[in-house]
């Protein structure tokens, strides 16, 4: 069985030989042979632009720590800014962007062509592909409305939300059109990203747990569910991410998704059985379990594991990998979810 078996079997809640294992954000900073590839590019946004570039960060936590699956290396707003939104990477800052603070604003957004104002994106892809043959699954993905409407209406990250949720209340045919315009060009460009040969496609909607239930039914779920029936024709796994997920677990079950990836603040047995165990469940190690002691960080992983379902599970950390993880501390964690997961008999 190859690695990309393993994981697609997986997500569909097959019998596999193990649990296959990935980490949101494997590709980035931890790693030495990023930060090279980072300065062979000059900054952040370049490096996302650079399909050679993108193949080379891509392939380093599969060539160097022997993840099972691979995960585009791109940025979530990489199709804000292809719909006219402009973008830059503050060194130590993160994101910016040109705030969409008025209609005049909202009704100069374009509809996207991803073959053409992606197209670095999908180069990627096709160079990844060629490298990884059919070893290795490759998941593409991209940003939910709300998360990327926050980004949007913020001009950047946020601590507080502020800016988004007033216009929220103040506004909210305003911001549903800014969310009509974000899940026309997602649907684009997660097309594109699926025609290009991803084997499965991964929903960040980050922020979407700052929405009380109600909100995210109305301001979120909707357009997730667009998005991800308009990829149910390619057949592969559909996952939804969501961090701070606890109180919207049945409504992220009717999303469409195949597969639910689980923030570290929750149990994964407690969504099993929110969910009728119908969904196999992705994650959920907290990201800083991996700065503690070999022995502590082994009690953390036994605990994901008693509380997994046997079948369709996808070993990952509840959020992104920070960047002072110790490298070390990562092969730790393959390695033990290896040795305690390998089946004689595919359960």
């Amino acid at each position: 069985m190859t690695k990309k078996e393993l994981f697609l079997k997986a997500c569909k809640k097959e019998g596999v030989k193990r649990t296959p294992i990935w980490f949101m954000r494997q590709a980035g900073r931890y790693l030495p042979s990023y930060r090279k590839s980072r300065e062979k590019a000059g900054d952040f946004l370049s490096l996302c632009k650079n399909p050679f570039l993108v193949k080379e960060v891509t392939l380093q936590p599969i060539n160097e720590l022997d993840f099972d699956v691979a995960i585009l290396f791109s940025d979530i707003l990489i199709p804000l800014e292809a719909m006219g939104i402009n973008l830059s990477f503050v060194e130590g800052k993160g994101p910016t962007l040109e705030p969409i603070d008025d209609k005049a604003k909202l009704d100069k957004l374009k509809i996207i062509d991803p073959y053409t104002s992606t197209d670095f994106v999908l180069k990627g892809i096709e160079l990844i592909k060629k490298e990884i043959l059919n070893d290795i699954a490759l998941i593409g993905f991209g940003g939910a409305p709300f998360t990327l409407a926050t980004y949007a209406f913020e001009g950047g990250s946020s601590k507080d939300f502020k800016k988004t949720l007033k216009v929220l209340y103040e506004n909210p045919d305003f911001f549903e059109e800014l969310l009509e315009k974000i899940t026309e060009a997602t649907i684009l460009y997660l097309k594109a990203q699926a025609e290009c040969g991803v084997d499965s496609i991964q929903l960040f909607d980050t922020w979407g747990g700052i929405l009380k239930c109600d909100l995210y039914k109305k301001f979120s779920l909707p357009f997730i569910k667009r998005i991800f029936s308009s990829l149910k024709s390619f057949k592969i796994p559909l996952i939804l991410y969501v961090n701070g997920s606890s109180h919207i677990i049945k409504e992220m079950a009717t999303s469409g998704a195949d597969v639910l990836s689980i923030d570290h603040k929750n149990s994964l047995s407690r969504v099993s059985i929110e969910t009728s165990n119908t969904f196999a469940l992705q994650g959920n190690l907290d990201p800083y379990s991996l700065f503690g002691s070999k022995e502590t960080l082994s009690k953390e992983i036994k605990q994901v594991l008693k509380e997994a379902p046997i079948r369709g599970h996808i070993f990952n950390l509840g959020h992104g990998i920070l960047p002072e993880t110790p490298v070390e501390k990562v092969k730790f964690v393959i390695e033990k979810v290896r040795e305690l997961t390998e089946r004689e008999v595919y359960e």
